[in-house]
């Protein structure tokens, strides 16, 4: 019998139909999970005060207390419980309503079975993979502090990227990993080898800061990476800068794994292969530059980092973290980021990602004279592009939609950032606000965001060609 997990997770279902929770019940009961049922969410509330569920799967129209109701009040008791939506009612409104109340996932009835089990697994794998990210941090302690910076965030985008890492950290297949320039790409690729359980090392190659023979011989000489790699990970960064006859070896490599080195001496090699790139690379096949049977060698799976665009809700949590970061190794007493300056970074655009934010942020540390950092530590540059950006739409004149832009961005700001705290300022709910942040993260409104200078470090190659 199938068990998702070492201790199997428990799972409550909430239905007033007896058939329904029954079917479901022994499905998932044969599925290995731990199962218990509630005809109503009243029964639920007081079943969850003996036994705690790891996820709830609830009905939405209920006699007595109703789906939507248990969800708000399964956030105030156990908001770390994972629930899941069910509803053969108004599926579209009844979906919007749920995730807007912050339900982790819906279902539309007549259940399809296998969509159920899809979700779950996910849920489950979500949570695998922030446990053992908890773990992992009380042991390594403050010594691997930057290398989990990957791990910091509670966006929608970010909890599903980490997720995914973890399901496919311990499968023998190459990866490819997408996405901006300081978006993090390289801390996923870390991440993934963390978890793979693969006992030897990650070494990284840059495709792009050498010349062919230079990198011919840091892959393949005698103290190549490919043999440091052996029984690890071999991470190519910028994979899409890799000379058409490395390519040739490197498709060798994955199909043969072997390598001959410098001499003419053949070896097999065990290594695992990552790669990450900030170009398109199906462009690149199409025009010739990109070998096509590489790339299908390489994005077995393809995991994409989101820009720091894609989840502002991280940019409040990022900066009092790499504060805390600058903050030790620089042997100084800054605490975090005053009100106003977590406003400031909320309105940027950043071109150069966590990586910008990171830099902003240490520059900030040094200059800091108090136990906060204030705007006056921050750039001048930055500051100014977000006063630029302080004129209300004009009424009339303004679209609906910018006038809402406009009311929820100001009203983070005055928040500092916290969504739940906008949320019950303009009535709506904070997953509302998710939504619309990525909206507008997506589309060219009449106002938006301030974007400041690009750092040169994340834009100018000359300088440091670092893919992250």
């Amino acid at each position: 019998m199938p068990n998702p997990s070492p201790a199997a997770p428990r799972i409550l279902i909430v239905d007033d139909e007896p058939s329904a929770r029954s079917a479901l019940s022994l499905l998932l009961r044969e599925e290995g999970y731990e199962v218990q049922c509630a005809a109503d969410g009243y029964k639920a509330l007081g079943r969850t005060d003996e036994w705690r569920p790891d996820i709830v799967l609830t009905d939405v129209k209920m006699p007595a207390l109703g789906g939507i109701e248990l969800l708000a009040r399964l956030r105030e008791r156990l908001p770390e419980v994972a629930v899941v939506v069910m509803s053969g009612f108004g599926s579209v409104e009844g979906a919007v309503e749920a995730m807007q109340l912050g339900a982790d996932d819906y279902l539309a009835k007549p259940l399809n079975f296998e969509q159920v089990l899809l979700t779950l697994q996910r849920i489950v794998a979500g949570r695998a993979v922030a446990s053992g990210v908890q773990e992992a941090r009380a042991t390594a302690g403050a010594a691997s502090v930057e290398a989990t910076a990957d791990l910091v965030g509670h966006s929608r985008a970010h909890r599903d990227l980490v997720a995914l890492a973890g399901q496919v950290a311990e499968a023998p297949i190459s990866l490819l990993i997408t996405g901006e320039r300081g978006a993090g790409k390289q801390h996923i690729a870390r991440l993934i080898h963390q978890l793979s359980g693969r006992p030897g090392r990650l070494v990284r190659v840059g495709c792009s800061t050498a010349d062919e023979a230079t990198l011919t011989d840091e892959l393949f000489g005698a103290e190549g990476r490919v043999l440091a790699a052996h029984r690890g990970t071999l991470l190519l960064a910028d994979v899409d800068a890799l000379p058409a006859a490395l390519q040739a070896r490197l498709l060798g490599l994955l199909q043969d794994r072997c390598v001959t080195r410098l001499g003419g001496a053949r070896l097999e090699i065990n290594v695992r292969i990552i790669a990450t790139t900030s170009s398109d690379l199906a462009e690149a096949v199409a025009r010739g530059r990109f070998r096509a049977d590489l790339a299908d060698r390489l994005q077995v799976v393809s995991l994409r980092v989101p820009s720091l665009r894609e989840r502002r809700d991280d940019i409040a949590l990022l900066a009092n973290h790499f504060v805390q970061c600058h903050a030790r190794k620089l042997g100084k007493s800054v605490a975090g980021c005053a009100e106003r300056v977590l406003q400031i970074l909320f309105g940027l655009d950043w071109p150069g990602n966590v990586r910008q934010l990171d830099q902003c942020i240490e520059r900030a540390v040094i200059l800091a004279r108090g136990r906060e950092i204030e705007p006056r530590d921050l750039p001048r540059e930055y500051t100014a592009a977000v006063l630029d950006q302080r004129n209300a739409p004009v009424i009339p004149g303004a679209s609906l939609w910018d006038i809402e832009r406009y009311a929820i961005l100001q009203t983070l700001e005055h928040t500092g950032g916290s969504t739940s705290k906008a949320a019950r300022i303009l009535g709506i709910s904070a997953r509302k606000i998710q939504y619309r942040l990525n909206e507008y993260g997506r589309a060219k409104p009449s106002c938006p965001p301030a974007r400041p200078p690009a750092s040169p470090v994340a834009d100018d190659g000359r300088r440091r060609r670092v893919d992250a």
